[in-house]
């Protein structure tokens, strides 16, 4: 008996020990599991991540967002109307307000139904655990994960009111491919405020959160979604937010869907984007919710793109010119008002097979404005006449005469210009010989009157920056457009000619606010005094001047503008290679350059008149009507 009651206290002693065991493993397990947990309580910290929005100059155009991994707009839950908030409690969790993060009755359901109609059209994850697994764990499907889901949803119910979770679950939860919450959904699918959304719309949206990627509007799924879009009203009738009336006429109403959303003005907002990264880094960008208030005038940039695309055509038939970009800019200010930096950006390249880096005719992902390397032709000559003007020449006197002239060697060959139509044109005064654009003469301005390193430094004080070489490496040919430049750098130097001498550099960014509304930046931009305003009056004079200009290019060229003072002058390069059209006047700079950006020579000797000259003269004539 004794020995029985000994063995007896020992077994009851080893099932003590081992139960004890598996409790402190158990324990040591899931500390093991919980020790790293997120806390709920940064919800509380509004600390999910938005994208950065850019506009246009009135902030009612949005132009593109920056963003990471997610697209977002936070929108409080006063402000997501009652018909989303239903389907989606209907459809992901009914007894959300009832339950305590975890739905014990709602898994019963579950795999009952399951198990009924074979198959998994039921889930039994709460809303509480949705948003915890959308925000802190990853999709792998493991016990663990499991485990740290159910016990984190325990925690975010106890700590939160209902209504709090289902504004963070609204606003966390991915709706389709880079898209999370509500709002950007609805601005994306829709084109309207989530406020505003209908009822048919709200049960699209709760029927994507299901599978967002595979009920996306934008994907080969669009009949299911339209069939699980059908269920949620169902779900709602069920569930007594909507009648069955309801439900029916909704279920027949068609859905229309917003376009797929591509960035407004590309080559201006990846121009923006450089700058902000250089301001604030891109994580920062992606994640804080920066609203960017541009320089951009959409109606100015839609125009700008209509006449561009339309007019390369024509030139791609006339001339074998298949590119064009364009720069419209406040002289006053320097804000861009519109910028195209190809033809077709959401084109494809040309021709077909081509190396974008060499071989293509038309690169449509280039931006030309600000990063082309391009030779502007005459349209440099003003730096030069400017620069004699400021050393005291006049521009009536007549200082230079037209004749054939060698220039002496340079590069071990004899400089011998021409000018374009092969004649020669005696004394001349330098309004006529600059209107006229006659190289000779152009040649012997910067030689005997400007000054090569003068006349680069007079250009570089205005706005060009990529003349870095030493004035011999351009020689006079510097004059007739020999050194490399920038659309948007020769728009901002003809600038200076119409607002009285002041250089004001390029501004594409007015303002910037953080997601509260402070204000993080404002546009200081301060001109400078680069030459005088007498000077300046005296090009506005000289390259306005349609009398002057008319023994070559005509009394009615594309290059008067009737009843307005503007300056204008054109390029073009050796072998026909670029085509410029550079103007301005008291309300607007532009720039336009055609060409090819394999450097290929245009056909049927192309000139700046010709492949610019209309983009130039079709544009500043629309933009002078709209902006006096």
């Amino acid at each position: 008996m004794k020995k029985q009651k000994n063995k007896k206290n020992i077994l009851l002693k080893t099932i003590a020990i081992f139960i004890l065991f598996c409790i402190v493993s158990g324990f040591i397990f899931l500390f093991s599991i919980i020790n790293d947990f997120p806390r709920p309580e940064v919800f509380g910290e509004t600390n999910m991540n938005q994208n950065t929005n850019i506009y246009d100059r009135t902030g009612e155009i949005l132009l593109s967002s920056i963003y990471g991994e997610e697209k977002r707009k936070y929108v409080d839950l006063k402000d997501i109307p009652d018909v989303l908030k239903e389907a989606i409690i209907a459809t992901e969790d009914a007894d959300f307000y009832n339950h305590i993060g975890i739905d014990f009755t709602g898994i019963l359901r579950a795999i009952k139904v399951n198990l009924k109609t074979f198959s998994l059209s039921q889930g039994a994850s709460t809303l509480d655990q949705q948003l915890i697994r959308s925000t802190f764990l990853s999709k792998e499907k493991t016990a663990d994960r499991k485990i740290k889901e159910v016990i984190l949803a325990l925690e975010l119910d106890r700590r939160y009111e209902k209504d709090q979770i289902l504004e963070w679950y609204i606003n966390q939860v991915p709706f389709g491919i880079n898209i999370y919450g509500a709002e950007e959904a609805a601005n994306t699918y829709f084109k309207k405020a989530l406020k505003d959304i209908s009822l048919e719309e709200a049960a699209t949206l709760a029927a994507i959160v299901q599978l967002p990627s595979y009920y996306s509007p934008y994907g080969s799924h669009l009949e299911d979604l339209m069939e699980r879009k059908d269920y949620v009203l169902n779900r709602m009738a069920a569930e007594n937010y909507i009648t069955k009336e309801e439900a029916t006429l909704a279920q027949e109403k068609e859905i229309t869907f917003n376009k797929k959303p591509q960035t407004k003005a590309p080559h201006f907002v990846d121009y923006v984007k450089q700058q902000l990264e250089e301001m604030y880094g891109t994580d920062f960008l992606q994640t804080k919710g920066l609203k960017i208030y541009t320089s951009l005038d959409y109606t100015l940039q839609e125009k700008a793109e209509e006449i561009v695309k339309t007019r390369v055509e024509q030139n791609s038939y006339l001339y074998d010119t298949y590119n064009a970009a364009l720069v419209a800019m406040n002289p006053n200010n320097g804000e861009i008002l519109a910028m195209i930096g190809s033809a077709d950006p959401w084109g494809e390249s040309y021709p077909e097979g081509c190396d974008p880096s060499s071989t293509c005719k038309f690169v449509p992902s280039f931006n030309v404005a600000t990063l082309g390397n391009r030779q502007p032709g005459s349209s440099f000559k003003p730096f030069a006449y400017a620069e004699a003007f400021i050393k005291g020449y006049g521009p009536d006197t007549t200082l230079v005469k037209d004749e054939y002239t060698n220039f002496g060697s340079y590069g071990g060959v004899d400089y011998t210009p021409q000018n374009y139509d092969g004649r020669y044109r005696g004394w001349l005064t330098l309004r006529s010989a600059l209107n006229q654009s006659l190289n000779i003469p152009a040649v012997k301005v910067i030689l005997n009157l400007a000054g090569i390193d003068d006349t680069v430094k007079l250009a570089t004080k205005m706005g060009i920056t990529t003349l870095n070489q030493t004035p011999n490496y351009y020689g006079p040919a510097l004059v007739l457009g020999g050194g490399e430049v920038h659309l948007i750098d020769m728009t901002s130097a003809y600038s200076v000619f119409a607002n009285g001498g002041y250089k004001v550099p390029p501004v594409s960014i007015l303002k910037i606010e953080d997601a509260n509304g402070n204000i993080l930046y404002t546009n200081t931009n301060t001109p400078r005094k680069v030459i005088s305003s007498d000077i300046a009056d005296t090009m506005m004079d000289v390259l306005s001047d349609n009398a002057a200009r008319a023994p070559m290019f005509g009394w009615n060229s594309l290059l008067y503008i009737p009843n307005y003072k503007v300056a204008v002058k054109t390029g073009t390069t050796q072998d026909f290679v670029d085509g410029w059209t550079m103007g301005t006047c008291d309300l607007v700079t532009v720039g336009v350059w055609a060409g090819n950006n394999d450097n290929s020579q245009m056909k049927n000797n192309a000139l700046g008149t010709s492949v610019a000259g209309p983009i130039w003269n079709e544009f500043i004539n629309y933009a002078i009507n709209y902006l006096r």
